[in-house]
């Protein structure tokens, strides 16, 4: 596929906030969906699909406030092809500078017989009507053909002759179960390009899950015959096993632009950046050998490897950590260090603070270096997502302590400060300390929230690394999720049942 003519660009589709923010625990709330929105936009994404408008009213909240700040890429509303839920998506996308209505139907004999109980034609009559609808108000459609890979390739050809004939200026080919074969993904995007008439008029997409593990694999495939855009999630994230991941696009795109002659406008140095924030807001880890993001993408322990990428980094590496976004270490940081750089270091790792944040952040930055000898990098992220107030805080943790021993029962004392300055203190009883601690919440905010989720790790390698808490709350069939940070794992694990309430107060209205 080498030729010397200039690489063609396709554009990236990030679903993030809707597909992504489907996958069980993803649930993001709206402050953390515009942060994720913000940064996806400073990666260069060519549309973000900020969410489904008619699925609820913070959906639809979410869609229009990133609507209206975003302005250098599209903003995306996902819409059934009901008029109901395009008007839906047109009320989100008002202010949007660009925006995107995107509308979906189901195709395979499957969904048209069980879920739809719907004949071929009225398939067919209901997708061009839904996008001839959406293009009343909006320049920009889409329509997907759900479940296409498992669909008969010629009605899929009809329906989107039909879609782009309403108006339609993306077609989307959606492997919705992650059923397909990278080859056989490619052969069917090259025979609907040949065998729908109309196909120059639109552009060609394609969604694909990872139920088998090759939505990446299969997107590439697509690339490579010939599709315009490619729809992706931020670490892969999303219903089931997944979405095709951003970044292993993207890097795959980079890296063999001799082969694919494809490119991108994503600025990858902002990649790592984008996958700490979604992991962060998400509450849901990158396991370690994940590709390109994963804590041992870059690592090498294998004596021969070691040598290897010393002598030149090229014999193990085929990108540089740099390249994606992870910082270089220049300096120890540590509490002789100053604010200048401090700064530079905030600069490296793509994380930016109005002054009041900055100077929050430098202020937790010196105690924590008091209490560690050097500061990493992860550390300060940790100190960073910490400061960066996503939810109101309706409580805030005044102070805490904790009785706990193989021969005494565990108790906690916790004193809160209520958003109104009222201080609220109680004592309880649990089968631990945490337990005894998240007790005592409960009973200050007289709820007793589900702790359906705990996890609880190192930022950092030694012993005076900080603990990571997350947890996920539930509530009244709704889930929320927390995350504390401490060189003690109390305090992180009481930080972060406290976030979780915090978001729960916030969403929750009051009866």
């Amino acid at each position: 596929m080498t030729n010397n003519k200039q690489p063609r660009v396709i554009d990236i589709f990030d679903t993030t906030l809707r597909d992504g923010e489907q996958a069980p625990g993803c649930s993001m709330n709206l402050q953390e969906k515009l942060e994720v929105a913000r940064r996806l936009e400073r990666l260069g994404v060519s549309v973000i699909e900020a969410g489904f408008p008619a699925s609820s009213p913070g959906d639809l909240e979410s869609v229009k406030t990133i609507a209206e700040i975003l302005k250098n890429c599209s903003v995306a509303g996902l819409c059934r092809s009901l008029e109901k839920d395009i008007d839906a998506a047109r009320a989100a996308l008002t202010k949007a500078a660009q925006p995107r209505i995107h509308v979906f139907l189901a195709t395979s004999p499957i969904h048209m017989e069980y879920k739809l109980k719907m004949l071929p034609d009225q398939v067919l009559e209901q997708a061009a009507a839904a996008v001839k609808y959406a293009k009343k108000f909006c320049s920009d459609v889409e329509f997907s053909a759900e479940d296409a890979s498992r669909s008969d390739p010629d009605f899929v050809c009809r329906v989107f002759k039909a879609v782009i004939d309403a108006g339609a200026t993306v077609v989307n080919i959606p492997d919705t179960t992650g059923y397909a074969m990278p080859e056989e993904f490619a052969q069917l995007v090259q025979y609907i390009k040949e065998h729908t008439p109309n196909s120059d008029k639109a552009k060609i997409s394609m969604h694909c899950h990872n139920d088998l593990g090759l939505a990446v694999a299969n997107s590439l495939a697509a690339v490579g015959a010939g599709a315009d855009q490619v729809e992706c999630t931020i670490n892969g994230i999303g219903e089931r096993a997944g979405n095709a991941s951003l970044e292993e696009i993207v890097m795959g795109l980079r890296v063999r632009k001799d082969y694919l002659h494809v490119d991108t406008r994503i600025d990858t140095t902002q990649i790592y950046a984008a996958s700490r924030l979604v992991s962060q807001v998400t509450g849901v880890n990158v396991q370690p050998n994940k590709a390109i993001v994963g804590e041992n993408a870059f690592a090498h322990e294998a004596g021969v490897h070691q040598h290897g990428v010393l002598v030149n980094r090229a014999t193990y590496e085929i990108m540089t950590p740099e390249s994606i976004g992870i910082p270089k270490n220049r300096m120890v940081l540590g509490k002789h260090s100053g604010r200048h750089a401090f700064e530079e270091r905030l600069k490296e790792l793509g994380l930016t603070l109005d002054e009041a944040a900055l100077e929050a952040v430098f202020t937790q930055f010196k105690m924590l270096a008091d209490k560690k000898k050097v500061v990493s990098d992860p550390d300060i992220e940790a100190l960073v997502m910490g400061a960066s107030a996503l939810t109101p805080e309706t409580y805030k943790l005044d102070r805490w302590v904790v009785n706990s021993g193989s021969t005494l029962s565990s108790t906690s004392t916790i004193r809160l400060q209520h958003k109104d300055g009222e201080f609220l203190e109680y004592v309880s009883v649990g089968h631990g300390p945490i337990d005894a601690a998240f007790k005592a919440i409960n009973q200050i905010i007289k709820k007793e929230p589900e702790l359906e989720h705990y996890d609880l790790r190192a930022i950092t390698g030694g012993e005076d690394a900080q603990g990571e808490t997350r947890v996920r709350i539930a509530w009244e069939g709704r889930r929320w999720n927390g995350r504390g940070v401490s060189t003690d794992v109390i305090e992180s694990s009481i930080k972060a049942y406290i976030a979780a309430i915090n978001a729960m107060e916030w969403e929750t209205p009051v009866k």
